[in-house]
Parts: structure tokens; sequence; C-alpha cells
């Protein structure tokens, strides 16, 4: 496959420092002056503290409505609980898939006071017909994400979609999202098929990581190029670990207020009406 067949490097990104929930540090690096660009991803939080001052206050209860949570741990441990009765504990190399639809309330607090606490949050827009359905929550041990080594030794977890014939453990309707984990030896390269129409991103969370002529070293994100090209070449002077996200955007309005995500101001303030009332725990229960 010749070079004019991948995607390149729009650009790079690195995120800013900020905090969230009870004063978790973490780097917000998709935000949303990029969510336009980037449809169907709403953010990507990537956190990684080895000083429990900078997790040990989790995530306490908060609401969510219109799109879902992929949360991804490399380390650590956090307990979930939600307004519709889910509980689960997610832990190292673990997945939790939240569809947040018509609302709930969860929390997501550390279980462990000390240790390294790392992995990312990615939030994936609801096609506006899909924004007030049932909310929908699933545990995903690090067992259940299949994975499979390529050449050259390449690791490649498959949390979404489907990487060379292998499904991942999720697959999910309107944006299809491909959502990978792939770590590449010092001198190896890895090709993945990606829909020309989708928009993807990588980021690069150990090492340094060539797409085409542009380095991308850890802590950055690659917006790839909207090119045309069906697919993308990563290679690896050294060891290094990425994420690789892709999907079809819905090429819909947004309208964000927080932790709403509608399609527009008049949805927005019906949300805000809905949480004050008290809607968002009646709405879970009823979804079980």
């Amino acid at each position: 496959m010749s070079t004019q067949n991948f995607r390149t490097v729009e650009k790079l990104v690195q995120g800013h420092q900020t905090s969230d929930g009870a004063g978790v540090r973490l780097t917000r690096v998709l935000t949303q002056n990029l969510q336009k660009r980037l449809d169907p991803f709403l953010m990507l939080d990537a956190f990684r503290n080895d000083n429990p001052d900078d997790y040990i206050g989790g995530f306490p209860d908060h609401p969510h409505r219109g799109f879902e949570t992929v949360t991804y741990m490399l380390a650590g441990r956090m307990r979930h609980h939600d307004s519709a009765g889910n509980e689960g504990l997610l832990g190292p190399h673990g997945a939790q898939w939240m569809t947040a639809g018509s609302g709930l309330i969860h929390s997501e607090l550390p279980e462990q006071e000390e240790g390294l606490m790392e992995g990312f949050q990615l939030w994936i827009n609801l096609p506006a017909k899909h924004k007030m359905i049932a909310p929908f929550y699933r545990d995903i041990p690090a067992e259940a994400i299949p994975e499979f080594t390529a050449d050259q030794g390449v690791q490649v977890r498959v949390i979404a979609g489907k990487s060379h014939d292998v499904a991942g453990a999720v697959e999910r309707p309107d944006t299809e999202p491909l959502y990978l984990d792939i770590h590449l030896p010092a001198g190896s390269s890895f090709t993945q098929p990606i829909d020309p129409g989708f928009n993807a991103f990588s980021y690069t969370y150990r090492g340094n990581v060539m797409i085409g002529d542009t380095s991308v070293p850890d802590r950055h994100m690659a917006i790839l190029s909207n090119n045309g090209a069906e697919a993308v070449q990563l290679e690896a002077h050294e060891d290094a670990r990425l994420i690789l996200v892709a999907g079809k955007p819905l090429h819909e309005p947004i309208a964000q207020y927080g932790p709403f995500v509608m399609n527009t101001a008049e949805e927005i303030q019906q949300t805000l009406r809905d949480y004050k009332e008290g809607y968002f725990e009646r709405a879970a229960v009823k979804s079980l």
C-alpha cells in the first residue's frame, strides 16, 4: 500500500491540565472546540496520577444525558454506582460502557489509597433519535476484551469495532466506533483500515509513534486527516503505546451544557428542568 493510501496527521493536540469531580487531576485532550471536527466524539480525558491526592476524591454523584461514556483503565481500580441500581468495579485493562440516554446519575470512586491510577474517558455522542433511550451500563473486565498479536509482535486490544477480523468487546450502531489499544515494539509497524468517511484520532501514552512523516510523542493526540485514505499506518522506533479511535460522524447540531448533550438549547433547558424535578432517578429506575 503506497503512502498516498494512508491517513496523515492534520494536527497535534497536547491537551490542557485541569481537574474534575472532587479534584481529580487530568488532561482534557478533546475539548468542545474540536467536537465538530471529530464528530461523533465529544470529549477525551486522559489521567495518569501516582499521587493519591490527585485522584482519591474521585467523581461523586453527577448526572449525564444524551451520550455515551467509555472508560478504559490501564492501572488502578474505580467503583461505579448509578441511579439505575448498577454497580461495577473497573480494574486494570478493563472498560466500562455507559449509555446515559434519557438520563441517570452515577459516581466513579477509586478503590485504592495508593499506587498509579491511569486511563481514559471518552464521550461519544448519540443521534437525536436515540438521545432519550433508556440508560444502559456494561462492565467489561480485562479478560473480556479481545486481543491479538500482529506481525512484528504488535499487540492490539479491541475495545470496540473490528481490527483485522477480530471483533471488539462492543459494537454500537449509528456511530460505529473503533477503539483500539495498540502496543508497538521498537522497529515495528501496524496498519489499521479505517472507513474513509469516519473521523479518527490517536493518543500516544507511551513512547513516540510515527504517522507518516509526523512524530506523535507521549501525551499527544494526533487528529488524522480526512484525505480519502482507507487506512492509517503506525510505526515505532522505540517501544510505544497508543489508543486509536474512529467513528462515523452524525452531522447533527450539538448543544452542550456540562454533562448534558442535546441538539438544541430548548432541549438543554428541558433537561435542566427534568434534572431539578428528579426525573433522572425515576427514569433510570423505570429502565431496569
